[in-house]
């Protein structure tokens, strides 16, 4: 079979978390992928919140190159499903839940920001949310995504952006920790005039190493757009603004 629906709690090896029974999953058929989505439409007129996906699990402990970028860390699905909103989406990347027959490795390595990528996320919000307000919550290389789905792109109405240890410049973080370059993929630095137009929160962990705090305030100019989170590293840390995030309509 070309298409493996890896189920959340049986095959795909994440966490187990319970769905609720509100949220039902679909798959959001794009050009080039399909994506997996889990949503609860309650007033199809009204604001969607759209919660999006981060890396997921794309390298291993050896930091080398898996083949299933499936998440195994639940802090997205946790925010999504305790959000008490009428709308409230759970936006998965390409190639994790679901395989597309074009998926290969690039898809979760150089290529994760590729056009493909970015357009096939595009599409599935405007399928889903059409000409309807938008809040783009992307954590990790998520906030990569929300950025340039805005920016890149003219269609969705997002009414606000907000980052949890963003991603927000991959060039310049690959230079920072001497990683090779994500050449095949697009870069919201290229879109930062448009993107800066947009309101904007960004989360940061004071003590990620990963997304370290100073990249996000060397990309962001307004300095109280960016709230550091005591304590909070890369993939922990984070319940304590759950809350916050949940009530932002």
């Amino acid at each position: 079979m070309f298409k493996i629906l890896f189920i959340i709690l049986l095959t795909c090896g994440c966490q187990s978390l319970k769905v609720p029974n509100e949220f039902s999953y679909k798959e959001v058929q794009t050009r080039y992928f399909n994506i997996a989505t889990w949503q609860k439409i309650s007033n199809p007129s009204d604001v969607y919140k759209i919660y999006i996906e981060g890396d997921g699990y794309a390298f291993n402990a050896d930091g080398q190159p898996t083949q299933n970028p499936t998440p195994k860390g639940t802090l997205m699905r946790e925010l999504a499903f305790g959000d008490k909103s009428p709308n409230v989406i759970y936006l998965a990347r390409p190639c994790q839940y679901v395989k597309s027959p074009i998926c290969c490795q690039r898809h979760w390595t150089t290529a994760r920001f590729a056009p493909e990528i970015i357009n096939s996320e595009y599409e599935a919000i405007k399928q889903i949310a059409g000409n309807n307000p938008v809040i783009l919550i992307g954590f990790s290389g998520g906030a990569q995504i929300a950025g340039l789905v805005a920016s890149a792109k003219n269609g969705l109405n997002v009414k606000k952006i907000i980052t949890i240890a963003g991603n927000l410049d991959h060039q310049t973080w690959t230079t920072f920790h001497k990683l090779p370059p994500l050449n095949e993929s697009m870069n919201l630095a290229d879109y930062q005039e448009r993107f800066k137009q947009i309101p904007q929160i960004h989360y940061v962990g004071s003590e990620d190493k990963v997304i370290p705090p100073h990249l996000t305030r060397n990309f962001i100019e307004n300095a109280t757009q960016i709230k550091i989170v005591k304590g909070a590293t890369h993939n922990n840390g984070w319940e304590q603004i759950y809350p916050e995030i949940r009530h932002e309509q």
